[in-house]
Protein backbone atom coordinates (compact mmCIF):
# COMPACT_ATOMS: atom_id res chain seq x y z
CA UNK A 1 0.00 0.00 0.00
CA UNK A 2 1.01 3.69 -0.42
CA UNK A 3 0.77 4.64 3.19
CA UNK A 4 2.90 1.59 3.84
CA UNK A 5 5.66 2.58 0.87
CA UNK A 6 5.59 5.83 3.24
CA UNK A 7 6.25 4.55 6.44
CA UNK A 8 9.00 2.25 5.53
CA UNK A 9 11.26 4.78 3.16
CA UNK A 10 14.00 6.84 4.66
CA UNK A 11 13.64 10.20 3.19
CA UNK A 12 16.71 12.31 1.86
CA UNK A 13 18.40 14.63 4.13
CA UNK A 14 17.08 18.41 4.18
CA UNK A 15 18.15 21.43 5.46
CA UNK A 16 16.66 23.51 8.34
CA UNK A 17 17.41 25.88 11.52
CA UNK A 18 16.20 24.56 15.12
CA UNK A 19 13.91 27.35 16.51
CA UNK A 20 15.92 29.03 19.05
CA UNK A 21 14.47 32.38 21.60
CA UNK A 22 17.48 34.43 23.19
CA UNK A 23 15.16 35.15 26.19
CA UNK A 24 12.06 33.68 28.75
CA UNK A 25 10.91 36.86 28.95
CA UNK A 26 10.50 38.55 25.56
CA UNK A 27 11.33 35.84 21.96
CA UNK A 28 13.71 38.02 19.39
CA UNK A 29 14.26 37.23 16.20
CA UNK A 30 16.64 34.36 15.59
CA UNK A 31 19.97 34.96 13.68
CA UNK A 32 19.52 32.67 10.50
CA UNK A 33 22.87 31.51 8.52
CA UNK A 34 22.01 32.12 4.92
CA UNK A 35 21.19 29.10 2.78
CA UNK A 36 24.04 27.22 1.35
CA UNK A 37 23.07 25.53 -1.84
CA UNK A 38 26.14 23.44 -1.74
CA UNK A 39 25.18 22.13 1.91
CA UNK A 40 20.82 21.99 1.52
CA UNK A 41 17.64 23.01 0.57
CA UNK A 42 14.39 24.41 1.64
CA UNK A 43 12.32 21.24 2.78
CA UNK A 44 10.15 19.76 0.10
CA UNK A 45 8.27 16.37 2.22
CA UNK A 46 7.77 15.00 -1.59
CA UNK A 47 6.68 11.89 -0.30
CA UNK A 48 3.45 13.69 1.97
CA UNK A 49 2.83 17.35 1.10
CA UNK A 50 -0.84 16.81 1.60
CA UNK A 51 0.33 17.81 5.27
CA UNK A 52 1.22 21.38 4.30
CA UNK A 53 -1.26 24.49 3.10
CA UNK A 54 -0.95 23.63 -0.79
CA UNK A 55 1.65 21.45 -0.04
CA UNK A 56 4.06 23.84 0.80
CA UNK A 57 6.23 23.27 3.82
CA UNK A 58 7.75 26.10 6.03
CA UNK A 59 10.39 28.18 4.66
CA UNK A 60 13.45 27.44 6.62
CA UNK A 61 17.02 27.20 5.55
CA UNK A 62 19.75 24.70 5.69
CA UNK A 63 21.34 22.97 8.62
CA UNK A 64 22.84 19.92 9.04
CA UNK A 65 21.28 16.71 9.95
CA UNK A 66 17.78 17.71 9.29
CA UNK A 67 15.69 14.55 8.07
CA UNK A 68 11.98 14.73 6.66
CA UNK A 69 9.67 12.09 7.90
CA UNK A 70 6.09 11.08 6.48
CA UNK A 71 3.90 8.94 8.66
CA UNK A 72 0.19 8.15 7.83
CA UNK A 73 -1.34 11.11 9.66
CA UNK A 74 1.65 13.27 9.97
CA UNK A 75 5.03 14.65 8.67
CA UNK A 76 8.31 15.72 10.98
CA UNK A 77 11.16 17.65 10.42
CA UNK A 78 13.64 15.73 12.56
CA UNK A 79 16.84 17.16 14.23
CA UNK A 80 19.54 15.42 15.04
CA UNK A 81 21.07 18.41 16.75
CA UNK A 82 18.24 18.30 19.60
CA UNK A 83 17.29 14.42 18.75
CA UNK A 84 13.47 16.25 18.53
CA UNK A 85 11.36 17.18 16.07
CA UNK A 86 11.58 20.87 14.89
CA UNK A 87 8.13 20.30 13.77
CA UNK A 88 5.41 18.27 13.59
CA UNK A 89 2.56 18.66 10.69
CA UNK A 90 -0.98 17.66 10.73
CA UNK A 91 -4.00 18.01 8.38
CA UNK A 92 -7.41 17.20 10.18
CA UNK A 93 -10.92 17.47 9.64
CA UNK A 94 -14.06 16.63 11.37
CA UNK A 95 -14.03 12.90 9.59
CA UNK A 96 -10.46 12.39 11.15
CA UNK A 97 -11.17 13.54 14.53
CA UNK A 98 -14.03 11.75 14.78
CA UNK A 99 -12.44 8.32 13.72
CA UNK A 100 -9.83 9.01 16.06
CA UNK A 101 -10.96 6.95 18.59
CA UNK A 102 -8.26 4.31 18.41
CA UNK A 103 -6.95 2.22 21.95
CA UNK A 104 -4.30 4.05 22.94
CA UNK A 105 -0.84 2.77 22.18
CA UNK A 106 1.80 2.36 24.75
CA UNK A 107 4.93 1.09 22.85
CA UNK A 108 7.29 4.03 22.25
CA UNK A 109 10.22 2.94 20.04
CA UNK A 110 12.91 4.76 18.14
CA UNK A 111 12.37 5.03 14.64
CA UNK A 112 14.91 3.06 12.91
CA UNK A 113 14.65 5.63 9.88
CA UNK A 114 16.97 8.34 11.45
CA UNK A 115 20.97 7.13 12.18
CA UNK A 116 21.59 6.56 15.56
CA UNK A 117 23.97 9.31 16.67
CA UNK A 118 20.84 11.52 15.64
CA UNK A 119 17.96 10.20 17.54
CA UNK A 120 16.58 9.70 21.20
CA UNK A 121 16.31 6.48 22.75
CA UNK A 122 14.30 4.79 25.20
CA UNK A 123 16.76 5.42 27.67
CA UNK A 124 17.30 9.00 27.66
CA UNK A 125 13.70 9.59 28.82
CA UNK A 126 14.46 7.61 32.09
CA UNK A 127 14.35 8.97 35.20
CA UNK A 128 15.01 12.13 33.41
CA UNK A 129 12.12 14.09 35.24
CA UNK A 130 10.47 14.85 31.87
CA UNK A 131 7.60 12.70 29.78
CA UNK A 132 7.79 12.06 26.30
CA UNK A 133 5.75 15.03 24.84
CA UNK A 134 3.56 13.77 21.87
CA UNK A 135 3.82 16.73 19.57
CA UNK A 136 0.99 15.01 17.20
CA UNK A 137 -1.00 13.74 19.82
CA UNK A 138 -2.34 10.51 20.36
CA UNK A 139 -5.25 11.71 20.75
CA UNK A 140 -5.85 12.69 16.86
CA UNK A 141 -4.56 9.29 15.56
CA UNK A 142 -7.46 7.87 12.94
CA UNK A 143 -5.77 4.48 12.79
CA UNK A 144 -4.60 1.73 14.77
CA UNK A 145 -1.62 2.33 12.25
CA UNK A 146 -1.56 6.14 13.28
CA UNK A 147 -1.98 5.26 16.90
CA UNK A 148 1.38 3.22 17.00
CA UNK A 149 3.52 5.77 14.81
CA UNK A 150 2.88 8.59 17.28
CA UNK A 151 4.89 6.97 19.95
CA UNK A 152 7.62 7.23 17.97
CA UNK A 153 10.36 9.33 19.46
CA UNK A 154 10.67 11.52 16.42
CA UNK A 155 7.43 12.92 17.47
CA UNK A 156 8.34 13.28 21.03
CA UNK A 157 9.86 16.23 23.10
CA UNK A 158 11.18 16.17 27.01
CA UNK A 159 8.36 17.93 28.38
CA UNK A 160 7.25 18.52 32.20
CA UNK A 161 5.35 16.45 33.34
CA UNK A 162 2.56 17.85 34.73
CA UNK A 163 2.38 20.34 31.60
CA UNK A 164 2.27 17.76 29.20
CA UNK A 165 -1.04 16.20 31.44
CA UNK A 166 -2.54 19.53 31.97
CA UNK A 167 -2.25 22.95 30.22
CA UNK A 168 -0.53 21.20 27.05
CA UNK A 169 -3.55 18.52 26.90
CA UNK A 170 -6.16 21.17 27.44
CA UNK A 171 -4.57 22.73 24.77
CA UNK A 172 -4.90 19.55 22.29
CA UNK A 173 -8.62 18.92 23.63
CA UNK A 174 -9.97 22.45 22.74
CA UNK A 175 -7.95 22.01 19.19
CA UNK A 176 -9.89 18.96 18.45
CA UNK A 177 -12.72 20.77 19.51
CA UNK A 178 -12.75 23.37 17.18
CA UNK A 179 -11.56 21.23 14.45
CA UNK A 180 -15.47 19.05 14.93
CA UNK A 181 -16.78 22.60 14.30
CA UNK A 182 -14.74 23.65 11.31
CA UNK A 183 -16.08 23.85 8.02
CA UNK A 184 -13.16 21.78 5.74
CA UNK A 185 -9.30 21.06 6.43
CA UNK A 186 -7.25 22.79 9.66
CA UNK A 187 -3.53 22.21 9.22
CA UNK A 188 -1.80 22.03 12.54
CA UNK A 189 2.20 22.94 13.14
CA UNK A 190 3.42 21.68 16.58
CA UNK A 191 6.92 22.12 17.49
CA UNK A 192 9.57 22.77 20.46
CA UNK A 193 11.63 26.03 21.12
CA UNK A 194 15.39 26.32 22.52
CA UNK A 195 17.47 28.84 23.97
CA UNK A 196 20.95 28.52 24.24
CA UNK A 197 20.26 27.47 28.12
CA UNK A 198 18.01 24.74 27.14
CA UNK A 199 19.46 21.66 28.72
CA UNK A 200 20.38 18.24 27.76
CA UNK A 201 18.62 14.66 29.37
CA UNK A 202 20.05 11.08 28.29
CA UNK A 203 23.67 9.96 26.89
CA UNK A 204 22.48 10.89 23.38
CA UNK A 205 22.07 15.03 25.15
CA UNK A 206 18.05 14.96 23.72
CA UNK A 207 17.67 19.25 24.12
CA UNK A 208 14.82 19.69 26.61
CA UNK A 209 12.84 23.17 25.07
CA UNK A 210 11.91 26.24 27.04
CA UNK A 211 8.66 26.71 25.05
CA UNK A 212 6.43 24.54 22.97
CA UNK A 213 4.15 26.44 20.26
CA UNK A 214 1.00 24.82 18.73
CA UNK A 215 -0.18 26.87 15.72
CA UNK A 216 -3.53 26.20 13.97
CA UNK A 217 -4.96 27.35 10.72
CA UNK A 218 -8.57 27.16 8.99
CA UNK A 219 -8.21 26.55 5.62
CA UNK A 220 -11.31 27.75 4.81
CA UNK A 221 -12.07 30.39 7.01
CA UNK A 222 -8.32 31.68 6.54
CA UNK A 223 -7.77 32.06 10.32
CA UNK A 224 -4.92 31.28 11.69
CA UNK A 225 -3.97 31.33 16.06
CA UNK A 226 -1.02 30.12 18.02
CA UNK A 227 -0.63 28.83 21.34
CA UNK A 228 2.58 29.84 22.88
CA UNK A 229 3.64 27.47 26.14
CA UNK A 230 6.43 27.66 28.53
CA UNK A 231 7.55 24.26 29.36
CA UNK A 232 7.25 24.31 32.37
CA UNK A 233 4.58 23.22 35.68
CA UNK A 234 2.74 26.33 36.64
CA UNK A 235 2.23 27.08 33.27
CA UNK A 236 -1.34 27.95 32.31
CA UNK A 237 -3.80 28.04 29.12
CA UNK A 238 -3.67 31.45 28.14
CA UNK A 239 -4.82 33.92 24.93
CA UNK A 240 -3.66 32.42 22.01
CA UNK A 241 -1.11 34.81 20.19
CA UNK A 242 -1.84 36.01 16.41
CA UNK A 243 0.00 33.94 13.55
CA UNK A 244 2.57 37.30 12.80
CA UNK A 245 3.29 37.17 16.50
CA UNK A 246 4.79 33.69 15.72
CA UNK A 247 6.71 34.16 13.05
CA UNK A 248 8.19 37.29 15.10
CA UNK A 249 9.11 34.88 18.17
CA UNK A 250 10.16 32.33 15.23
CA UNK A 251 11.61 33.84 12.58
CA UNK A 252 9.56 31.38 10.63
CA UNK A 253 6.78 31.75 8.02
CA UNK A 254 4.83 28.20 8.72
CA UNK A 255 2.55 29.19 6.12
CA UNK A 256 5.02 30.81 3.42
CA UNK A 257 2.50 30.62 0.99
CA UNK A 258 0.33 33.11 2.96
CA UNK A 259 3.21 35.65 3.87
CA UNK A 260 2.20 37.86 1.08
CA UNK A 261 -1.45 38.04 2.44
CA UNK A 262 -1.99 37.53 6.21
CA UNK A 263 -4.45 35.02 7.45
CA UNK A 264 -6.92 36.45 10.39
Amino acid sequence: MKQTALWARMLRLTAILALTVTSAAHARLPVFEALDSASGHPTRFAQCPQFFVDGKPPAIPARPKLRELCYEAFAILHSGETRTPVYVAQRLNRQSIEDADEKRATKFFADARLPRGERAELEDYKRSGYSRGHMAPAGDMPTPTAMAQSFSLANMVPQDIQHNGGAWAKIEQDTRRYIRRAKGDVFVITGPVFTPESPHIGNNGVRVPAYLFKLVYDQHDNRAWAHWQENREEERVGRPITYEELVKRTGVEFLPRLAGSQPN
